[in-house]
């Protein structure tokens, strides 16, 4: 059996963490390590990313599979799930389909619905790496900015880099693969599909994933559901605001 690869810390009622396409649990550490002030944190990396398995495969259903081996092989039955971006739509396929098993569920900066490919500048730019010629994350880097100006989202990126061998530096995400499947992951949560537990949306309000206009699609499929506004943040709420996010999940987690 594949398992994902996690960091757990601390004890009380387990907090599963999900990140975003392209990312990886390590990017949660410094809240990861306050959650686990009050809560058993199992940050999570999922299939093609960070530290765990590459698989030819990569899809919403197959992550909602990794998570219940994950689960079952820990012995979680019950959990709260934190997902940001890709991860909250895997956290919202998990909820409507393994209902009995989810707590209470935060969904950050994103919606049940489609959204269209908007990554390839960043795919194209991951590509052009040549690893075979390049030793260094300052050559990277240069190539990068080519094709991304901002430099928070290639400092994000570059934390994919690391040394694979010696004189050999590598992602680790599976980047032939996530740019194969990369049209899975805008795929809307599919229709009718419904979980009635306490469900918390927080969204950026520089960010433009979440609009008005969504809020009735998630009225229908979470009616046990609120839409909270993390303020002076985008679509990296968690880590351009930490202090509020942090507030807005505890404040939902111990508040039934």
């Amino acid at each position: 059996m594949k398992l994902l690869h996690s960091m757990i810390s601390g004890n009380g009622r387990p907090l599963i963490i999900l990140h975003g396409f392209l990312g990886m649990g390590d990017n949660w550490k410094s809240l990861a390590n306050r959650f686990s002030e009050n809560y058993e944190v199992h940050v999570i990396d999922q299939r093609n990313h960070g530290r765990s398995f590459h698989d030819d495969d990569f899809s919403y259903e197959l992550m909602v599979e990794d998570l219940v081996s994950y689960m079952d092989h820990h012995k979680l039955d019950h959990v709260d799930i934190l997902g940001h971006s890709m991860g909250g739509k895997a956290g919202m396929l998990f909820a409507v389909e393994h209902p009995q098993r989810v707590h209470k569920l935060i969904v950050a900066d994103i919606a049940p619905k489609f959204y269209p490919p908007h990554h390839q500048e960043i795919l194209d730019a991951l590509g052009e790496v040549d690893f075979n010629k390049i030793s260094s994350r300052s050559e990277i880097d240069q190539i990068l900015k080519k094709y991304i100006s901002e430099n928070g989202i290639r400092q994000f990126l570059l934390k994919n880099v690391y040394r694979k061998e010696k004189n050999q530096l590598a992602y680790r995400f599976n980047l032939e693969v996530l740019e194969e499947y990369y049209d899975e992951i805008g795929v809307a949560l599919p229709p009718r599909s419904l979980f009635e537990g306490p469900v918390l949306f927080l969204k950026g309000a520089l960010s433009g994933y979440i609009h008005e206009q969504d809020e009735d699609l998630i009225s229908a499929h979470f009616p046990d559901s609120r839409i909270l506004t993390i303020a002076n943040a985008s679509h990296w709420l968690h880590a351009e605001n930490p202090v509020d996010f942090y507030d807005n999940v505890v404040n939902f987690l111990e508040n039934d």
